[in-house]
């Protein structure tokens, strides 16, 4: 489930109090313990946002019992700290996961006056999205996964969810609910709101002509950009536009560096993409580089070595390699 992104508010406490928080040079735990002394004092003089700020903080230092308390005392006046509380049974964070406790409080979220509610509103609809649209907590369903990323969506609002229209466009990309057109809209919102994954989807929608015309300057484009964010997938489609322009060695250079991805759950959470594009990304990587491996194409050749970037890949995503498979055998490849 989608966390508050908690360095603007860490941000925050040193913005509110920077007066009373002006000290020497000290450890990082000594500067924690001083900023909740410091925030426990506000907060128990009324400070409202002192005390969002504290609970945040002892989330933050993983210290979810003292956190869940303080949410919890103020969760009826401020939505972030009822959204942190759901994310908290969402994930069992200090406390006995609860997915049907934590669907309820992120609909209580959902449901706040958005002018007070602001962009954890939108969060919460997000969330809500994917919870429906993958059966957690809640019975699975397309349709009010995408009644409520559209909503979350909420094109031309400053305090809208980047992730809703990124998803948006990966919702209109499926079988299921294709529709090119809008999957092309949505991403194109998405990544002029900044989404990396999104730019990543351009840059192939636009080198295969999907929901717009084919337009391999722009697809190069968008491909090397999201790449360059580390966005896995686009560098795994790079590799391919590199090889097929024959500029090998740059293929094989990107390809052998993407092959030494390992933690594909630590990339997703560095990067906010799909974990799935991600291992997708580098199965294409990996193919290419065994290809070049193979036929000395850009490095000196090593079947061998070739032979055993072609299993990796074959077992990472049989689908996408049997797919590429195929285009070797009609010498697309």
């Amino acid at each position: 489930m989608e966390k508050i992104k908690t360095s603007k508010f860490l941000n925050a406490i040193t913005e509110n109090y920077k007066e009373e928080m002006m000290q020497p040079a000290e450890t990082s735990a000594e500067s924690v313990e001083k900023t909740v002394i410091l925030l426990k004092e506000k907060a128990e003089s009324g400070d409202s946002q002192a005390a969002f700020l504290l609970g945040q903080l002892h989330y933050e230092e993983g210290r979810f019992t003292e956190a869940e308390i303080i949410f919890d005392g103020i969760k009826d006046e401020d939505p972030r700290a009822l959204y942190q509380l759901a994310v908290m049974y969402y994930d069992g964070l200090g406390t006995k996961e609860d997915l049907g406790k934590a669907i309820e409080l992120m609909r209580r979220v959902a449901l706040w006056d958005s002018s007070h509610a602001g962009s954890v509103r939108h969060a919460a609809l997000y969330n809500l999205g994917r919870a429906y649209l993958e059966g957690h907590g809640v019975q699975a369903s397309s349709a009010e996964a995408e009644r409520l990323w559209l909503l979350a969506a909420d094109e031309g609002n400053l305090n809208t969810s980047v992730e809703a229209q990124s998803s948006l466009g990966m919702f209109y990309c499926r079988p299921e609910t294709l529709d090119l057109t809008k999957a092309f809209s949505w991403h194109s919102e998405a990544c002029g709101n900044g989404s990396v994954e999104s730019q990543g989807a351009l840059g192939v929608m636009y080198l295969h002509g999907l929901g717009v015309q084919k337009d391999p300057d722009s697809a190069l484009f968008c491909l090397k950009a999201s790449a360059e964010r580390g966005n896995v997938y686009a560098q795994g489609h790079l590799t391919a536009c590199y090889y097929q322009r024959k500029l090998y060695s740059r293929a094989a250079a990107l390809g052998e560096r993407v092959c030494g991805y390992e933690d594909t759950s630590a990339i997703a959470r560095r990067t906010g993409c799909l974990e799935e594009f991600i291992r997708k990304g580098i199965t294409i990587a990996m193919f290419y580089f065994a290809r070049c491996l193979y036929l000395g194409r850009g490095v000196p050749q090593n079947r061998d070595r070739a032979k055993r970037y072609f299993t990796q890949a074959a077992s990472m995503d049989p689908s996408i390699c049997q797919e590429l498979q195929m285009n070797v055998v009609h010498g697309r490849i």
